[in-house]
C-alpha cells in the first residue's frame, strides 16, 4: 500500500498531467466525419424513461422471475466528439422487470456520477469516488449478495443501484475493497467466491488479483508486478489459478497527454503473455507464459486438465486500439482455445471458428470445469475497423461437435450480448434460455428476446418490445429476485 507521502506526490503528478490534456484536448483536430459511436446505432438516449405493462410476443417462462439488466456508455452531456470515446461516456443502466410469464417495467438510468448529477441538477450520491477519476461505471451491471452494482475497470469504483436502479451510492463492498474494480468479476461455484483481476490508470506496474467472498466483501488484494501498465478487460479462473492476460495494449501518456479520452493503444513493444497465478499464492509465484501477440477482451470458460495444463477459450483480435482513437478497432477476431503448459511454459492457440465475434458467454455454473457450449455475437468481419455492431447474428458453438449454428434475427436486427439462464439449478448445460437486447434499426426499435438454448435456431421462446432503439452497450446479465 501506498504511503502518504506517495499518495500526494502521485495526486500531485497526476493533476498536473489533467492540467495539460486538458488544454491540448481544446486542440484536438475537429472530425471530418460523424463519431460512430455517437450516431447511428450509438446515437445516446436523452432521457430516462419508465415503461410499464410491456407488450409481449409468445410466452415468458413462469420460471423466470427477476430482472433482465445492461450497461453501456451514454453520455449526459453532449460530448466533444473530437475528444470522446466509447469507453468513456457515463454509464446507463437498463432494465426489464419479469415475473409470472409479464414483463412488469422497463427502466433506464444513468449512474449518478458527476456528469448525469450536474446535468440532472442532482447532489452526487455519498461515497468514495477516484479523485478526478471516471465515477459513472458503464460497463457491466451485476448481483452480488442480493445487491445490484454498477461496475468498471481502471479505477472507477463500484456503484450501489436500487432495485428500480435508482443509484443508492458510490460503494467500495462496504469500504472492504482498497483499491479498483473490474468489469468482470468470475464467481466460482464450487467456493462461492468471486475472484476478478483489476488495474488503474495511474499505477502501470501492479495489477491486482481481487477476491471477495459470499457477502460481496473483499478478502485479498494481491499485487503482481507488471510493466507499461497494460489494459486488462477481463480474467478468467480455473480450480488452482487465476488467468491474468498482459497484452499489448497498454497505456499511453502521449495520447493522455495529448488530450484524448481512454489512453490505451496497441504497443508492439510490449511482450504478450498469460499469467498463471495461484490462487492463493503471492504475486511473486506468478507463472507468465508467452503467448503470440493479440487481444483478448474476454474470455469463455477456462479449467485444468489432469496433466495439468490449462485450457481457456477466448475471443482473440489480431490487434486492438492500434488506429482509432474513438473506440474498439479490431479489423480481425476470431474464437480460439488456447492451451497453456506452466511446465512447457508454451501456449498452443487453436482456431473454433474464424469469423469476427465477441461477448462470448457459458454456462456459469460451469466455471473452472470442462464444458460444451458457448454462445457470442457476430462481429462485421473486416468492413470496418471500428466496430460497426452491425451483424444480425449470434453464434452457438459446440466444442464437443466442432460445430457452430447460427440464429439470424433479420436485416436490421442486430443482437447485443446474450447470457444464459438455466432451467432449474439442477438442469444439464443448455438447458435453459438466452436472454438479450435485439435493435432493430428498420424502425428504432429495441426487443428482449428470449431464446431456447437447446432449440437455437428456432421461433424465440418470447419477445418482449421496447418502443425505442437502446444504444448497444456492453454487458447485460440477468438478475433473478
Amino acid at each position: 500500500m501506498a504511503s502518504n507521502v506517495e499518495t500526494l506526490i502521485r495526486g500531485a503528478v497526476v493533476k498536473g498531467i489533467g492540467k495539460v490534456a486538458d488544454f491540448n484536448r481544446k486542440r484536438l483536430p475537429r472530425p471530418t466525419d460523424a463519431h460512430p459511436f455517437l450516431t447511428g446505432i450509438h446515437q445516446p438516449m436523452t432521457e430516462e424513461l419508465t415503461l410499464e405493462g410491456l407488450r409481449v410476443e409468445g410466452e415468458i417462462p413462469a420460471a423466470l422471475t427477476g430482472r433482465y439488466l445492461r450497461n453501456g456508455p451514454n453520455p449526459a452531456a453532449a460530448p466533444d466528439p473530437a475528444s470522446y470515446h466509447w469507453f468513456t461516456g457515463a454509464g446507463m443502466v437498463h432494465g426489464i422487470r419479469i415475473e409470472g410469464g409479464k414483463a412488469d417495467w422497463y427502466r433506464n438510468r444513468w449512474v449518478r456520477g458527476t456528469e448525469a448529477c450536474a446535468v440532472l441538477g442532482e447532489p452526487v450520491p455519498p461515497g468514495p469516488r477516484t479523485e478526478g477519476g471516471f465515477d459513472a461505471p458503464n460497463t457491466n451491471v451485476v448481483g452480488l449478495a442480493g445487491r445490484t452494482f454498477a461496475i468498471v475497470e481502471a479505477g472507477g469504483k463500484p456503484v450501489e443501484l436500487g432495485y428500480e436502479l435508482n443509484t443508492i451510492a458510490h460503494n467500495p463492498f462496504d469500504g472492504t475493497l482498497v483499491g479498483s474494480y473490474t468489469a468482470h468479476p468470475h464467481h466460482d461455484p464450487a467456493t462461492d467466491e468471486v475472484h476478478a483481476i483489476t488495474y488503474r490508470g495511474d499505477e502501470p506496474n501492479k495489477v491486482w488479483h481481487v477476491v471477495m467472498d459470499s457477502n460481496a466483501h473483499v478478502i485479498r488484494e494481491e499485487a503482481i508486478a507488471v510493466s507499461d501498465g497494460p489494459s486488462i478487460h477481463d480474467c478468467a479462473i480455473t480450480t488452482n489459478y487465476a488467468l491474468v492476460f498482459d497484452l499489448p495494449v497498454t497505456f499511453s501518456m502521449k495520447m493522455l497527454l495529448a488530450g484524448y479520452r481512454f489512453p490505451y493503444a496497441w504497443n508492439d513493444a510490449h511482450p504478450a503473455r498469460v499469467g498463471l497465478l495461484p490462487r492463493k499464492g503471492s504475486g511473486a509465484s506468478i507463472i507468465w507464459v508467452p503467448v503470440e501477440p493479440c487481444y483478448v477482451f474476454h474470455p469463455a470458460n477456462a479449467y485444468e486438465t489432469a496433466d495439468g495444463k490449462v485450457i481457456v477459450d477466448v475471443v482473440a483480435h489480431e490487434t486492438m486500439f492500434a488506429e482509432s482513437k474513438r473506440g474498439p478497432d479490431s479489423q480481425k477476431s476470431r474464437m480460439e482455445r488456447w492451451t497453456i503448459d506452466p511446465v512447457a511454459v508454451t501456449t498452443t492457440r487453436a482456431v473454433i471458428h474464424d469469423h469476427a465475434q465477441e461477448f462470448p458467454r457459458y454456462d456459469e455454473r460451469l466455471t473452472t470445469r470442462p464444458y460444451r457450449y458457448i454462445y457470442s455475437v457476430a462481429m462485421p468481419d473486416g468492413e470496418s475497423i471500428e466496430w460497426a455492431m452491425a451483424d444480425t447474428r449470434l453464434f452457438k458453438h459446440d466444442l464437443a461437435q466442432g460445430t457452430t449454428a447460427i440464429h439470424d434475427f433479420g436485416p436490421g436486427r442486430h443482437p447485443g450480448e446474450f447470457v444464459f439462464v438455466p432451467r432449474r439449478a439442477d438442469s444439464g448445460e443448455d438447458d435453459g434460455w438466452l436472454i438479450g437486447l435485439v435493435v432493430n434499426m428498420n424502425d428504432q426499435t429495441t426487443a428482449l428476446v428470449i431464446l431456447n438454448a437447446d432449440d437455437f435456431t428456432g421461433s424465440p421462446q418470447a419477445v418482449v418490445n421496447l418502443p425505442h432503439r437502446v444504444p448497444p452497450g456492453f454487458h447485460g446479465n440477468w438478475v433473478a429476485d
